[in-house]
């Protein structure tokens, strides 16, 4: 990786971080320390090794093993541009599409719906294994 992906990777990174603790300020609640642990590795993902593309189903997936580590998902989520950044600020309130753990029916760009720590791998595997047998070429990240 050069200098200059780099550079733009520590600016995303710096700027998901400001998302998430923007996102659980205004919630009053949630979970910050976990989040922030994750952020390099869900920027890294999201902005170089992953096929995403928001407007393609035919994303490689992602499954957020520890739920509870949303805001840090929804704030990369956010600046790749599955929706606003402004939502952010909408973490945890009840009409919000952002809950305290990632939901499918309710967040764009959120492939399982998690909470129960470990069961992400599992839900991974068997994930990879389906586009396998079905011939997708997507790849599956936890």
């Amino acid at each position: 990786m050069d200098a200059v992906i780099r550079k733009q990777l520590k600016i995303r990174a710096c700027k998901a971080r400001m998302g998430i603790i923007e996102g659980v300020f205004n919630a009053k609640s949630g979970h910050p320390g976990g989040s922030l642990s994750c952020v390099d590795i869900l920027t890294y993902l999201y902005f170089d090794h992953m096929n995403i593309d928001p407007q393609d189903p035919k994303n490689d997936r992602f499954v957020l093993s520890k739920g509870h580590a949303a805001p840090a998902l929804y704030s990369v989520l956010a600046l790749r541009g599955f929706f606003p950044v402004e939502e952010l600020k909408t973490l945890r309130k009840s009409d919000s599409m952002l809950q305290g753990h990632p939901s499918v029916k309710y967040t764009p760009g959120v492939d399982m719906c998690t909470g129960s720590l470990g069961q992400g791998i599992s839900a991974a595997c068997g994930m990879a294994l389906g586009a396998k047998l079905a011939g997708k070429d997507f790849r599956v990240f936890t």
